[in-house]
């Protein structure tokens, strides 16, 4: 996945720290050093206060640098290959916070162009996120979204216009992104994340990720955690198989940026109490006191809907549906009378609806400033990446702080090691998903149950073809002893809420 490296790179193995590997990924300075046979002196040869224009240009057409088949060639366009002139003033000279790795070269701002680039979201920090990378020089870009344009969107999501209410947001902002930065071209997949597998996501040398859950989070953490190989007998991670991961939030006036190195830096995962908690309500209060607003709209969706929604006992919310938002707003409404409270408006209802976190679009600005500033600085290697959290709050005056989130050894997301299971063996194979789920942050739904018994891979049940769930169902109900399981048993657990299977080891406990 690294850009121009050959495969006796890949396969070499140096003892280097971890982020060194890992800016090697993109050595885009480093392979690219123009020599002094290239240009009749190199870069570095030229006085930094006299970088003139000229020079710059015949240094870089003199020189022979690999290009994507889809990349165009800016420098026959003298003013677009100015443009970027800025940029290669910062790869072309070291300086005293440079990483020790980077070696001057202009080439890197070409370079960039041909780094494959994924962002995962093109809401209000989405946008924000496209806009800088190819105002930056990365000129492959692909976005994910299954979102539509929403008239509530146009305050802030500024690649969006009042005629694209109702198209794919994926696409419109490609189309904006691409009309407008000449040689930038964005591809857009108006699709869930959980849509496309896991050879698409392993073709990108770099995410950015400007989503709004914690569970969409968790399944790209997840994803690229599954893409790491590792020797099967030093157990060392190989490092080409690390896919950066540039994640950002916000919530108001506060906002936070990481950076991640799968199978190196902590993970989703690892600082998974970080995150709010969802706000939940006692279904009790909801019933007989409600004393908010949002305890009415929170009445209907969970009461009112299920017994009188228009479309159906079975019919399930479309957050996205204006008419389902109108008729909770119309019930809510009414209730809300009926006890005295008042604050109830479609858009409240909307927000509690779709949870939709509240958003400042200069928040949105500096989190995505600060995700794409760590993707050029790991795409070029100049700078060491931000190690390895930045939060940011100007609820009250303006807070900025980084700081490192260590990696937590008993993750059970990013650790390289069997997840330990206690139990009996006379508990049945249900009761031993329920065990899992009980121990573990994992919600397993109705997996399917494969195990490693007298040395064969046996499957013990596979919930997705109904023929074969008919036969292996009364397996549920066997005891763990009667299917063959015993102390050390390997077994694997695979589920639709999760991107991947996990394996687990089962460790017996005295009857």
């Amino acid at each position: 996945m690294s850009v121009n490296s050959t495969s006796e790179e890949k396969t070499a193995k140096r003892k280097l720290d971890p982020i060194e590997e890992v800016n090697d990924l993109f050595p885009a300075g480093k392979k690219a050093k123009i020599s002094d046979e290239d240009c009749n002196g190199s870069v570095s040869d030229i006085n930094d206060d006299e970088l003139s224009k000229t020079d710059c240009k015949t240094a870089l057409e003199e020189a022979h640098f690999p290009r994507g088949e889809n990349v165009v060639d800016e420098r026959a366009d003298e003013t677009t290959f100015l443009k970027w002139q800025n940029l290669r003033n910062i790869t072309a000279r070291n300086g005293t916070l440079s990483n020790p790795n980077f070696h001057p070269t202009e080439a890197c701002v070409d370079q960039l162009r041909e780094i494959k680039v994924l962002v995962i979201g093109a809401g209000g920090l989405g946008c924000e996120i496209l806009k800088n990378l190819a105002m930056m020089g990365f000129a492959n870009l692909h976005v994910i979204d299954m979102d539509v344009v929403d008239l509530s969107n146009l305050n802030r999501q500024f690649l969006f216009r009042r005629k694209d209410i109702g198209r794919p947001k994926a696409e419109v902002a490609a189309e904006f992104i691409t009309k407008r930065i000449k040689g930038c071209f964005v591809q857009p997949y108006n699709k869930k994340i959980e849509d496309l597998d896991g050879a698409f996501y392993q073709s990108f040398n770099l995410i950015l990720s400007g989503l709004d859950s914690v569970a969409a989070r968790q399944w790209i953490n997840e994803m690229l955690l599954s893409l790491l190989n590792y020797d099967l007998d030093s157990e060392e991670l190989d490092y080409t198989t690390v896919i950066p991961l540039l994640d950002g939030g916000t919530e108001g006036f506060k906002g936070n940026a990481r950076v991640i190195l799968p199978g190196i830096s902590s993970c989703i995962d690892c600082a998974k109490d970080l995150y709010s908690p969802k706000i939940r309500y006692q279904l009790c209060t909801l019933a007989s006191s409600p004393r908010l607003p949002e305890h009415c709209v929170e009445y209907v969706k969970l009461i009112s809907w299920p017994k009188y929604n228009p479309w159906g006992s079975s019919a399930e919310i479309d957050s996205d549906n204006a008419s389902h938002i109108s008729w909770i707003y119309e019930k809510s409404l009414q209730r809300a009378k009926d006890h005295g409270i008042e604050g109830i408006t479609y858009s409240l209802v909307q927000g509690v609806v779709k949870n939709i976190i509240p958003a400042v679009a200069s928040t949105n600005a500096v989190i995505a400033a600060a995700c794409v500033t760590e993707a050029f600085k790991i795409a070029t290697n100049c700078y060491q990446p931000l190690s390895n959290h930045l939060i940011f709050n100007d609820v009250d005056g303006i807070y900025l702080h980084s700081f490192e989130l260590e990696r937590k050894e008993e993750c059970d997301a990013c650790r390289h090691s069997l997840n330990v299971i206690e139990g009996k063996l006379d508990i049945t194979l249900k009761n031993l998903v329920t065990s899992v789920n009980d121990h573990t942050r994992y919600e397993f739904d109705n997996p399917s149950i494969t195990a490693n018994i007298d040395g064969k891979s046996k499957t013990l049940y596979i919930p997705a073809v109904p023929l074969i769930e008919e036969k292996m169902r009364s397996n549920l109900t066997k005891s763990l002893k009667e299917l063959g399981f015993e102390d050390g048993t390997e077994f694997i657990l695979a589920d639709n809420s999760v991107s991947k299977a996990f394996s687990f080891r089962l460790r017996t406990m005295e009857s």
